[in-house]
């Protein structure tokens, strides 16, 4: 398979070097990396058991939201929606109501030219993937577009496996393939990197609340408990 001319050479897509000649890859940014979300589906949700079902959905609408927020090209994929999986979760699919996914038979996403053609038209080299399942959906375009000479970056609690073992072991085969594993908060707080970015302050903290489990729960508390004394300061 060709790569994109737009992807550059693996030396060249290197943040550079340790010692040991392990790549150093760049923090992610709004401006680097395209998101792309595979499978979340309720037929392939049925059979996850590496995560709490709900805490997925969750999980991934929160991933989703983060690149809503900064801009961030997003890519929805689904397999076979009208004949066995049913379409991806209204969540997601709230977030970008305009954005139709791409439907394929394929359980590898990069066997897909409509697939391959959409992440090489935005031509980004870094590619943050979450995936159902674990084991098939995510493990084989990881590999597949790592050999394409893009970085990939697994959003592990956004993805899940048929059993705890079988996720664990596609997020080690992603790693070993050279794929680096983050968390979809990860994602967020990495993309808004400093607080005093006042464009996206708000909207970071309101998926923060939504989706961020007991860190929203402090972020709602800090809300109720700061803003009546910061009007009463004259704030």
């Amino acid at each position: 398979m060709a790569q994109s001319t737009a992807n550059g050479s693996a030396s060249q897509r290197s943040g550079g070097a340790r010692a040991d000649g392990h790549e150093i890859h760049d923090l992610l940014t709004p401006d680097n990396c395209t998101v792309i979300l595979i499978d979340h589906q309720p037929q392939m949700a049925f059979a996850v058991q590496s995560i709490d079902r709900q805490t997925l959905v969750n999980n991934v609408t929160g991933l989703a939201k983060a690149a809503k927020v900064f801009h961030v090209p997003v890519v929805l994929t689904s397999v076979a929606a009208k004949t066995f999986s049913g379409d991806i979760f209204p969540e997601i699919q709230a977030v970008f109501p305009d954005l139709q996914p791409i439907d394929r038979t394929s359980m590898n996403s990069w066997d897909d030219e409509k697939f391959r053609a959409a992440v090489e038209r935005i031509g980004r080299k870094k590619l943050v993937i979450a995936a159902l399942w674990t084991e098939v959906c995510l493990v084989m375009p990881v590999i597949n577009a790592l050999q394409a000479g893009y970085e990939i970056y697994a959003v592990a609690d956004a993805s899940g496996g048929t059993s705890v073992e079988a996720h664990n072991m596609a997020i080690q085969r992603c790693i070993q393939a050279g794929a680096v594993p983050v968390t979809w908060m990860q994602v967020l707080l990495e993309f808004q990197r400093d607080w005093a970015r006042q464009e996206t302050y708000l909207p970071v903290l309101k998926v923060a609340e939504a989706h961020g489990g007991a860190y929203g729960v402090g972020i709602g508390y800090a809300k109720s408990m700061l803003s009546p004394h910061a009007s009463e300061a004259g704030a």
